[in-house]
């Protein structure tokens, strides 16, 4: 469905992109992961037509360069950074992208049911909260139905409500058989969406590797605080230990070192082992 030839992009003297080559398949899901500056959103602005490139990108066999307003029909795209015309209402902005995809009008108003804003169509966006104007882009990226879905970073402005609430709305989306490709710096948004993920460093492909294999090939770990009862804390320091947990002693708690997508463990063990949890904390 899309596939990137030896992409590469310089500005000035300065290379954003160098030689980079992936294929996403119909109805895969692929994250592009890595630091600020690593090049992902410049490739994602290459796909869209927003900057010329050397290489090639294909859209279903389509060239992004030259057949570039055949491919964006193609494409529905969710920018990190939303701008809104914020005294329309919701329901307005829908009809205003309906118009300028030209897609019959009734669609405005399906899109925000689909997006969980039926309710909501009448609020000038201005009152919308983050989330919900998170969920307005994401529903008018669907207008015209694209098979394609590319976002942007897309839950980094959200709580973690908005966020939950928004990988939600996006997991039916890649059930209904879109084709996604994002950036993202989140593990847990990797690992609740991709099938594969790209890791990129300065403007290049490093790796690449399952959504679920990320964290153990990068290393990457979390460390959970949890409060427990004091006469409980040196029980429960051995019980972690035993289990294969790095923990330590830490005032009426014990800081565990865990998989980002395994903090719940420790706290199932001690539970096993009838050792209270008062409370936990993510550290980082």
């Amino acid at each position: 469905m899309i596939q990137f030839s030896h992409l590469k992009k310089r500005f000035g003297k300065f290379t954003a992109v160098d030689d980079l080559s992936f294929i996403v398949q119909p109805q895969q899901a692929v994250a592009l992961w890595g630091p600020n500056g690593a090049g992902k959103t410049t490739a994602i602005k290459c796909l869209l037509g927003l900057l010329r490139y050397d290489g090639q990108i294909l859209v279903d066999g389509l060239d992004a360069h030259k057949q570039g307003k055949t491919v964006r029909r193609q494409l529905g795209y969710v920018p990190q950074e939303l701008a809104f015309y914020n005294d329309l209402s919701a329901l307005d902005t829908a009809g205003f992208y309906a118009r300028l995809k030209r897609v019959p009008a009734s669609r405005a108003s399906e899109v925000l049911a689909e997006v969980g804003l039926a309710e909501h169509g009448d609020k000038p966006v201005g009152a919308l909260s983050g989330g919900m104007k998170q969920r307005l882009a994401l529903g008018l990226a669907l207008l015209a139905n694209p098979p394609v879905l590319v976002l942007d970073e897309p839950t980094s402005n959200l709580d973690a409500a908005g966020r939950d609430q928004f990988l939600h709305l996006l997991a039916g989306v890649r059930s209904a058989g879109k084709t996604v490709l994002f950036t993202s710096h989140r593990i847990e948004e990797i690992e609740a969406l991709a099938d594969q993920v790209l890791v990129m460093e300065r403007g290049r492909m490093i790796a690449t590797c399952p959504a679920g294999d990320l964290a153990q090939q990068l290393g990457l770990r979390t460390q959970i605080k949890l409060r427990l009862p004091s006469e409980q804390v040196e029980q429960a320091l051995a019980v972690l230990q035993r289990g294969g947990f790095q923990a330590a002693r830490n005032g009426h708690g014990v800081l565990v070192d865990v998989l980002p997508g395994a903090k719940a463990a420790p706290i199932l063990t001690l539970r096993e082992a009838a050792i209270e949890v008062v409370d936990f904390e993510v550290q980082q």
